[in-house]
């Protein structure tokens, strides 16, 4: 199995998948979705989600699963990591 890809648990306070990458799909609050590097407004002040586990929860949100490679060490590290996939997916 490549750790790297492995499942792990969320970052307690990191937020980064909450505010790196665009969101196309409603989300209660922002009707249009949210740009890459906008905080979502869901995310409350402890960097967790608000609709966590509730049915108005983007499929995009419920489909990105904490792993590794995308998470790193910190937030900080997530952050680059999200945006940097943000930018190579990116319509041009």
């Amino acid at each position: 199995m490549n750790t790297n890809t492995a499942a792990i648990q969320c970052r307690p306070g990191c937020g980064a998948c909450c505010t790196a990458p665009s969101i196309t799909s409603p989300i209660p609050g922002m009707p249009n979705g949210k740009p890459a590097g906008v905080r979502c407004v869901q995310l409350a002040d402890d960097n967790r989600c608000k609709v966590f586990g509730r049915p108005e929860r983007p499929a995009f949100c419920g489909g990105l699963q904490p792993a590794a490679d995308m998470c790193g060490n910190s937030r900080e590290a997530a952050m680059i990591w999200l945006a940097d996939l943000e930018r190579a997916t990116a319509p041009h």
